[in-house]
């Protein structure tokens, strides 16, 4: 199973969309304090819709605690400062893909501990960053893709359309 790693997120919407995205891929989120919302924040449950409940989520006070309840985690941590694609390494099962807060990104001392795992999306221009929820899906669906989707199944009967 994927995890997903928040630091510090500022908007309840990105964090319920995040959630919701994690129960429709079965992967865990972690929420690392202190956070721009309250767990309970109606911005939150309206993103994350009625699946909410069905997330596999873990809160931590600070950094410090999140390594300290994950002690062997392999933390890939994204950031618009690495050289290397989020699509050119090997994701594994188990491992923590860890975004920054929307206006600021993960800290740079952070980013310091961790050279070898630092990946970033692709971008053109001069555009600083994609929206956070965005981030989350296009590296969570590259690692489950890279596993085989994970058990994750095709839902819904397919459809023939007639043009």
């Amino acid at each position: 199973m994927i995890n997903i790693v928040l630091h510090e997120p500022e908007m309840p919407a990105n964090t319920g969309n995040i959630g919701r995205t994690c129960v429709a891929t079965n992967t865990r989120l972690h929420l690392i304090e202190p956070m721009g919302f309250m767990i309970n924040d109606k911005m939150l449950k309206r993103a994350g819709l009625d699946y909410w409940d069905k997330l596999d989520v873990t809160v931590y006070r600070d950094f410090e605690d999140f390594l300290e309840r994950n002690p062997n985690a392999k933390i890939y941590m994204a950031t618009t400062k690495a050289a290397r694609c989020h699509s050119d390494v090997q994701f594994e099962d188990d491992c923590y893909i860890m975004f920054g807060k929307e206006s600021a990104g993960i800290p740079e001392d952070i980013l310091q501990k961790y050279p070898d795992t630092c990946i970033r999306i692709p971008m053109w221009g001069d555009i600083r960053s994609l929206n956070l929820s965005n981030s989350v899906a296009v590296v969570l669906y590259e690692a489950l893709r890279q596993n085989d989707y994970m058990g994750l199944k095709m839902v819904g009967k397919p459809r023939t359309f007639e043009w």
